[in-house]
């Protein structure tokens, strides 16, 4: 069946503005870091991506290395881009990244211009898109100037390979010096990609106010804390999740009964607001007004109507950060 996406779609998401720039993001967009690989099943992504979008979740996140095996994200996206949502592309943002290791050598990783303009050309070739709309700087490399790296991505956008640039885990000094680059380069640095969530509050030091300054977005990836901040761990650690697979990014010894206990805590504050522990987690992100957007994952197309439905209850009461900030600090 020829896919046709809800006609509503636009009523069922809020959007912000990213920093002070034209462009607008939905507040939940969808990340494809796990669950798009070739080692998936692939009707059950194209179902999460069409979901998303009848859902009005217009921005699709990528990287060069996500799958596994890396780059097989780009290729399955890529695959329902063709298949799917090829007539809608002026409806979509698309985004991917370089940084990490994607091929052997001094050239496969990191921040060169050669690493990141030959990662845009292979992760347009993948997904089979004239352009993306973002490319970021996926990480700092310490070792190459910064000028270099944020000079490589001027050229990725003047050469028509995106439309914006971004950056993703830097410090503030860093997103400072990175955005006076790119100003006087020409090509404004659209948007910062940092990680979030209760248990990690690193950006209010210091980096929410640099991209406010700077006009610059912020999406954030991790708000659940790769699962942490949902009730899956509050019994022990199951079979298939995040923490049991020996080579994920969540390890079983940071499911520690400390954090579960403070879990369940927030769970009672959830409970009161009428949401999900899941679903207020991810509110509280986007409780700051500089956050533009909160970069979910999913492994069924439900988690994704379940985190859209937090949107009818961002605001949160001076008493309720109290206590969950008593939570955290405990």
């Amino acid at each position: 069946m020829v896919y046709q996406p809800e006609e509503n779609r636009y009523a069922m998401m809020e959007y912000r503005r990213c920093g002070k720039r034209g462009l607008m993001l939905p507040m939940i967009s969808l990340g494809l870091w796990h669950n798009f690989g070739g080692v998936d099943t692939f009707e059950n992504s194209r179902d999460m991506v069409l979901r998303a979008f009848d859902l009005g979740i217009t921005h699709f996140d990528l990287a060069n290395n996500y799958g596994p095996p890396p780059g097989s994200a780009e290729e399955t996206f890529g695959i329902i881009m063709q298949k799917d949502l090829k007539p809608f592309r002026d409806e979509l943002i698309i985004s991917s990244k370089a940084g990490y290791r994607m091929w052997p050598g001094p050239y496969g990783e990191w921040g060169s211009r050669k690493y990141l303009v030959a990662s845009a050309d292979q992760s347009l070739k993948r997904m089979g898109l004239d352009y993306v709309d973002i490319f970021y700087s996926h990480r700092p490399d310490l070792d190459t100037p910064l000028e270099e790296t944020m000079g490589a991505l001027d050229f990725i956008v003047r050469s028509g390979r995106a439309l914006y640039a971004g950056i993703s885990s830097y410090s503030p000094e860093d997103t400072r010096k990175a955005a006076a680059i790119l100003r006087d380069l020409g090509t404004p640095c659209l948007i910062h990609q940092p990680r979030y969530n209760m248990f990690d509050r690193w950006i209010e030091d210091g980096l929410t106010s640099a991209l406010e300054e700077e006009g610059m977005g912020c999406i954030v990836f991790s708000p659940l804390a790769q699962g942490l901040l949902t009730d899956k761990y509050l019994e022990g650690i199951p079979e298939g999740s995040r923490a049991s697979k020996p080579h994920g990014f969540l390890k079983p010894d940071q499911v520690s009964e400390q954090k579960v206990e403070k879990v369940r805590k927030l769970r009672e504050i959830a409970r009161a607001r009428g949401q999900s522990t899941a679903q207020m987690a991810i509110a509280w992100t986007l409780r700051n007004p500089v956050i533009t957007s909160a970069l979910i994952g999913a492994s069924r197309k439900e988690q994704i109507d379940n985190v859209v439905a937090c949107l009818e209850n961002i605001i949160f009461s001076k008493e309720e950060l109290a206590a969950i900030d008593r939570i955290l600090e405990d």
